[in-house]
Parts: structure tokens; C-alpha cells; sequence
């Protein structure tokens, strides 16, 4: 089988998001871990209007074009992590909306969180976001990472500058992603 891909979702389209720099740095880490081949999704360029497809998700009859590339490139994923603020005590409108474009493309992969924010690091938003990724039957992992007060592991040039429990936690979340990737794809091939 080829090596496993695991795409790196990156939810903030903010302008001033700090998202692509911590996508960055977790990329980097899984690149070097060597478990998947590794591809950064960024839905700022993927550009997804609000659902405007007429038929539901499950039934994958889709007829507008940037659907059918998003399912595409979904499809093409065996995991993901999804890096992501938290915005109002919850996940933001635009991972919500790329998650609801499809049905059939997300089930069966595993998925982490790399979140961010203020003092509680983004993990209401991973709370949620949990309730929604099991709905089209993907596999949360326990792992994940969580950055609270964001802005203090950003250096002068913008760049994330990782703790030690950052890499740590990166690090256990890739392996339990790769623990569960070859179950879930054998489960999807038997389908």
C-alpha cells in the first residue's frame, strides 16, 4: 500500500491569522515523523462559499466545481489534523463549513487538533468540533495539542517557537494518528 496521507487543515481564513505559522511548524514535525506523506490544506485558498450544494453531502452528487475539487482532494486524505482557533467559546464557521460540504469522503480516517487561543488553548472549540467529525464517522484521537496564550510561542519573525510539551504532544498525537490510519483504511477498502 502507498504511505498513508495525512492532511494538515489549516481553519482560520482571519486576516492577521496565526494559524498558517503554527500549521507550519506542526507540517514540519510530520514531515519528520515519517509515519505519512504529508499536505497542507488551507481553506483561505480553497475558498468554499457557504454550503451551496442542492443535494445532501451523503448522496455525493455534486454540481458545483469547487465541490467536486474539495471532495477530491478529502478523498485523497487517510487522516487529518485540523489547526484551529477558537472563536466565542466554539470552532468558527469555516471548518464547519468545509466539514458539511462532504459526507462519505471524511468517514472512516482519524483526525487530531492542533488549537490555539487565550487561556483555555482552544479546546471548547475541539469539544465541538468532536461532536461534528463523529457525525460523518471519523476517529477523533485523545491526543492533541494545545497552545493557550498563542501569541507568547510566536518569535520576532513570526515564526513558532515550540515548547517542549508542544513537540511532546505533536509527537504522541502522529502516533496514535498512525495507530488508527491502517485499521480505518483497511475498513474503508472492505466497504
Amino acid at each position: 500500500m502507498p504511505p498513508a496521507v495525512l492532511q494538515v487543515v489549516i481553519a482560520s481564513t482571519r486576516p492577521g491569522r496565526v494559524a498558517p505559522a503554527i500549521a507550519d511548524w506542526f507540517h514540519a514535525l510530520a514531515k519528520d515523523h515519517g509515519s505519512f506523506e504529508v499536505e497542507m490544506i488551507d481553506l483561505l485558498t480553497i475558498d468554499l462559499p457557504l454550503l451551496d450544494e442542492p443535494n445532501h453531502p451523503r448522496l455525493g452528487r455534486y454540481v458545483h466545481q469547487h465541490t467536486k475539487d474539495w471532495s477530491e482532494s478529502v478523498s485523497r486524505g487517510d487522516a487529518f489534523v485540523i489547526v484551529t482557533p477558537e472563536y466565542n467559546y466554539g470552532y468558527n464557521a469555516v471548518i464547519k463549513n468545509a466539514i458539511d460540504y462532504l459526507h462519505r469522503e471524511w468517514a472512516y480516517k482519524a483526525v487530531g487538533f492542533v488549537s490555539y487561543g487565550g487561556v483555555a488553548a482552544g479546546t471548547r472549540a475541539v469539544q465541538m468540533l468532536k461532536q461534528v467529525v463523529t457525525t460523518v464517522k471519523m476517529v477523533p484521537v485523545f491526543e492533541s495539542v494545545n497552545i493557550p496564550f498563542v501569541q507568547q510561542v510566536l518569535g520576532q519573525d513570526g515564526r513558532v517557537e515550540p515548547t517542549p510539551t508542544m513537540d511532546s504532544s505533536a509527537r504522541a498525537m502522529l502516533a496514535e494518528l498512525n495507530r488508527w490510519t491502517e485499521p480505518l483504511r483497511s475498513m474503508r477498502t472492505a466497504q
